[in-house]
């Protein structure tokens, strides 16, 4: 009994000094965690690491304001140009984290702009090409055309126009890589859904012209002329000079047939009166 007594007596001591010495450790690591210099010396390093191309240095160190002076004037514009640095230095989903807080906490400042390019750049400069998945090229788009929308005036906008550009190509180029196929295999109503995605979602793009005159095609595979025929006659309208339409009314006139626009057709419908642009 006498020994247990002791026994646990020790072992009581022994985990006393454990969580003592814990306790001192985690003091320490604040410490050494905070450097206690102010925020502006801070900044000013972070500034300076920027100008070396050091990006992420700099972004800890902008990380570092925020953290140990979350109350200087310094703090919230630290937490953009973390992001920005974290972006400039390809840790793109650090980067996009920063500035989706930023954005939260502080949506109607003017580097609110900033945080946006940010988060849209940053999913842009990971699209990959149409023969993939398609989702990352999606939400850059989507985070672009927030861009635009939201900041119309600001110096990152005409970049991110010419982005929207490029990207509504690149969704189109992915549908009409998957609408050949089906054409290629006869499945022309399977093909014909994908090129009415080209036709109704993405007129502005170069991908268009084709996509019109291979519905004319589908079309005319299965037996549908009217369709056909306005297919061709909105080709024709809207690109006059395409070779794509010189092949649509070759085909058409394989049968006798003239494009003629029906008003009833989706086709006409979806498409605008206005002519896209060829890119």
């Amino acid at each position: 009994m006498v020994i247990n007594f002791f026994s646990k007596a020790i072992l009581v001591a022994v985990v006393a000094c454990a969580a003592i010495i814990a306790g001192c450790g985690t003091s320490v690591d604040k410490k050494e965690i905070s450097s206690g210099e102010p925020p502006e010396v801070i900044y000013a390093k972070a500034d300076a690491l920027m100008t070396k191309s050091d990006f992420s240095e700099a972004a800890k160190k902008f990380v570092e304001v925020d953290r140990d002076h979350p109350y200087s004037p310094l703090a919230r514009r630290a937490i953009v140009m973390s992001s920005y640095a974290y972006y400039k230095a390809g840790m793109h989903p650090e980067a996009v984290q920063a500035a989706k807080r930023y954005a939260t906490l502080h949506p109607g400042t003017k580097e609110a702009a900033l945080a946006q390019h940010v988060i849209a750049s940053s999913n842009y400069d990971r699209i990959t090409d149409p023969s993939r998945d398609q989702k990352r090229t999606k939400l850059a788009l989507k985070e672009l055309e927030t861009l635009v929308r939201r900041f119309p005036k600001s110096p990152y906008t005409p970049k991110a126009r010419n982005r929207i550009k490029i990207t509504t190509d690149m969704l189109a180029a992915a549908e009409m890589k998957v609408a050949r196929y089906y054409l290629v295999q006869h499945n022309y109503l399977a093909a014909i859904n994908r090129y009415r995605i080209v036709i109704t979602n993405y007129q502005t793009t170069a991908q268009v012209e084709e996509a019109l005159m291979r519905v004319a095609e589908a079309y005319m595979a299965l037996g549908i002329n009217a369709e056909a025929q306005t297919a061709t006659a909105v080709l024709g309208h809207n690109f006059p000079e395409s070779k794509w339409y010189q092949y649509a009314y070759k085909l058409l006139k394989t049968d006798g047939l003239e494009p003629r626009e029906s008003r009833a057709s989706w086709i006409s419908r979806a498409w605008r009166n206005v002519k896209p642009s060829s890119g």
